[in-house]
């Protein structure tokens, strides 16, 4: 597989980290819709979802189809802390769930994370919110993820980009998860990342 970097050397340093750590050949599975949820309070947050954006799009099998605008939302988790920077990204790939996972703790580990307290500030957090109608659980993986249907700073801004799409437990959509969730202490910023030079994402108000 060829793959042109259309992104920043740091994008580049993140894939090649990511098929090291990996020391395995890509499984390919049929493609799949997938939803992630990106959050950042510490630093410059914007410049941060837009790096973690760039590099998912340099992974293998993978296309961003959709972006969010950026939530500014209130900490969860009851720790002290900042005002996060989150957003919803939907992306269509072959990768498999636990190879789409180290991905995307690989991106966050380049990006300067390092895990000090549970639900406390963090540089950069990448979760997978729906892989498909896959329901798993295993370690270090749950997928959907766990406690979403109750996070409106996750359910507002997937909202945005997937309000049909279904939660595979809860057989609800996420726009009749959102209406039950609320949306308190979610503030829409309207600050749009970019998916590609030049290039605003798909916002399906």
């Amino acid at each position: 597989m060829s793959i042109v970097n259309l992104w920043p050397d740091s994008s580049a340093s993140m894939l090649a980290g990511w098929q090291e750590r990996t020391n395995a050949p890509i499984t390919e599975m049929a493609p799949q819709i997938v939803f992630l949820g990106m959050g950042s309070n510490l630093g410059d947050r914007h410049h941060m979802l837009q790096q973690a954006l760039d590099a998912l799009r340099a992974l293998p099998e993978t296309t961003i189809l959709a972006c969010s605008r950026i939530y500014e939302t209130e900490p969860w988790g009851g720790v002290a802390q900042g005002a996060f920077h989150n957003c919803a990204v939907e992306i269509r790939t072959t990768l498999q769930p636990m190879q789409l996972l180290t991905a995307v703790k690989n991106i966050e580990r380049e990006m300067g994370r390092v895990e000090v307290q549970r639900n406390g500030p963090r540089l950069i957090d990448i979760d997978i919110l729906l892989f498909g109608d896959i329901v798993m659980k295993q370690e270090g993986l749950a997928i959907p993820h766990p406690a979403m249907a109750e996070r409106p700073f996750v359910l507002i801004p997937l909202r945005e980009i997937a309000p049909d799409a279904v939660h595979p437990t809860e057989k609800l959509t996420i726009e009749e998860l959102a209406l039950r969730c609320g949306d308190h202490g979610v503030v829409d910023t309207g600050i749009e990342l970019t998916v590609a030079s030049g290039e605003a994402p798909d916002r399906r108000d």
